[in-house]
């Protein structure tokens, strides 16, 4: 078909390369807060300065000018906290980089779209694959406008992603920006304080394998207890030797504790991360480390079974299972989630849809298909103008959440998880498949047509039910349709088979039989061997 973009090839994807685990660190003393405030305090002050030495470098930064940022921070903390402080930093720098990418992309498509707009005359209706014109004269003299504003920033975005310059800030700049709204915030001036400063410290040290533990700076032993090295302006403040602090609280990690265990007893890496929660008034431990990519099974071998098609949406995910042919079985499946409220529920309402989802799959021992979705282009509001509550449904989706959840929660169940190209997905599944699958009893959705489009897709097949019929009038001049179900499928489209007798239901099934003992009124003319003629039929009064 004209006009049709090219649809990338399906692929399983990978399974997670890292574990994360978090704990409550409970009955703190006052004595504990204290110190572990002002460890971050302190740390986060160094980790501010090196944020900003590493973006002064921009493209320039190398290997040198890093071991100069860690040399200096070494002289006010420890080599090894200067080492987690730089890491750290050179991956913010580089999270920058890519929103800044992102933020570039962004704009280019709406100054294409507005362009494209412009162009045309006021009024001129669009069609299903492009926008038409504004619809008033006012409305494109504002986008004329709009479009200056665009390209003005893309020029300094542009320029700043030349030279390497990035805008970051250490504590979030929501947060950075609800200090000019804290009335509608409902906060006081000393409760964004406190979660400015809980959000600037930095309380956290990477691995180290054969080292005690598995971690040098923030150690846990397997019994749950918790120390710390101090820093070497604050190690006056140590009540164990070396320079250690002991908290009161112990740590017993309830999801993958044994994994940690036989690392930590192992003396292999683990990553800790200490953090305040200021909103619920407690302090969190959360321990890392990385694993082996575990080897994904060919894509053939994820097909054997079939798989179950799945569409995300704003409220739900739509499944319908699927054979090895590409035939819908059983009944369309919805997992709904509310993704109203924070961010905390938000996540458990993903993780909730999403386990029952596998457990389901398991259960059946088949593959999971998703599309591989991107709003990245979809989301500027110059491609939709004014329909706002179609943007936000699209910016409401947790695509990142949904992929990230997905890939994880799959790897731990053996789950295949295959990502398909989301093109045409549910345009092409209503066309073909929401009316067949509709019955009396049953009311089929778009978003179920569109999960069995994308189990198609995976699987191989045309998202279309069967192709079209030969051009010519009889089909031994092209062949028959080319698209068929498997040999060993039941009630399959192929030849259909000799049956004796009549095709008629007026007609006994023993015609076949009584035929042979009736006299044929065809008889075989003794002249030719070629022709047959027909004996006159008797005239009766």
């Amino acid at each position: 078909m004209a006009g049709l973009r090219e649809l990338a090839a399906s692929f399983v994807v990978p399974g997670p390369s890292g574990v994360a685990i978090r704990d409550r660190l409970k009955h703190l003393t006052a004595e504990d807060e204290r110190v572990l405030r002002l460890v971050g305090d302190h740390l986060g002050a160094l980790a501010s300065r090196d944020l900003k030495d590493r973006c002064a470098a921009g493209l320039e930064h190398g290997s040198e000018r890093w071991a100069e940022r860690k040399r200096a921070l070494s002289e006010e903390s420890s080599s090894r906290w200067a080492g987690s402080i730089t890491k750290a930093t050179h991956d913010q720098w580089a999270f920058a980089r890519r929103g800044q990418l992102a933020h570039i992309r962004s704009l280019e498509a709406g100054i294409e779209t507005i362009t494209h707009r412009l162009s045309l005359p006021v009024g001129e209706k669009g069609s299903k694959r492009a926008p038409g014109g504004y619809g008033s004269r006012r409305e494109r003299f504002a986008k004329t406008r709009r479009l200056h504003v665009l390209e003005d920033r893309l020029r300094a975005a542009r320029a700043d992603r030349e030279v390497g310059r990035v805008h970051v800030v250490r504590g979030g700049k929501q947060l950075l920006n609800t200090r000019h709204h804290l009335e509608q915030a409902q906060l006081t001036e000393e409760q964004w304080r406190t979660r400015w400063q809980a959000g600037r410290r930095f309380l956290q040290a990477d691995g180290e394998s054969g080292k005690r533990f598995g971690n040098e700076t923030l150690r846990v032993t397997p019994d749950g207890e918790v120390s710390l090295r101090l820093p070497a302006p604050l190690a006056h403040l140590a009540n164990a030797p070396h320079g250690r602090y002991v908290l009161a609280a112990r740590v017993s990690f309830a999801h993958r504790g044994e994994q940690w265990a036989d690392r930590v007893a192992a003396n292999r890496a683990v990553a800790y991360r200490v953090h305040e929660d200021v909103i619920r008034g407690r302090w969190y431990l959360t321990a890392s480390w990385t694993i082996p990519v575990v080897k994904t099974v060919p894509l053939e071998a994820a097909r054997t079974r079939g798989l179950v098609g799945v569409d995300t949406n704003a409220d739900h995910l739509a499944a319908w299972r699927l054979d090895a042919h590409g035939n819908p079985v059983g009944r369309p499946l919805r997992f709904g989630y509310d993704l109203s409220g924070t961010a905390d529920h938000r996540d458990a309402q993903v993780r909730h849809a999403l386990i029952r989802l596998l457990h389901w799959a398991e259960r059946h021992g088949l593959a999971i298909a998703v599309e591989d979705l991107d709003f990245t282009a979809e989301k500027t509001r110059e491609k939709h103008g004014r329909r706002k509550k179609f943007r936000n449904i699209i910016s409401g989706m947790p695509t990142s959440m949904l992929r990230a959840r997905l890939v994880s929660m799959a790897a731990e169940l053996g789950i295949t998880v295959v990502a398909v190209d989301p093109a045409y997905t549910s345009r092409w599944g209503a066309q073909h498949w929401q009316k067949p699958l509709t019955t009396p009893t049953r009311k089929t959705t778009r978003h179920d047509a569109a999960a069995v489009a994308i189990g198609r897709r995976a699987l191989g097949h045309p998202i279309r039910r069967r192709t079209a019929p030969p051009r010519d009038d009889r089909s031994d001049r092209r062949g028959h349709r080319t698209v068929q179900a498997g040999p060993v499928a039941s009630g399959r489209e192929g030849h259909r088979p000799r049956i004796p007798g009549s095709r008629t239901r007026s007609v006994s099934p023993d015609t076949e039989r009584t035929r042979s003992t009736r006299t044929s009124k065809t008889v075989r003319d003794v002249r030719s061997d070629q022709v047959w003629v027909q004996n006159s039929l008797l005239l009766t009064d």
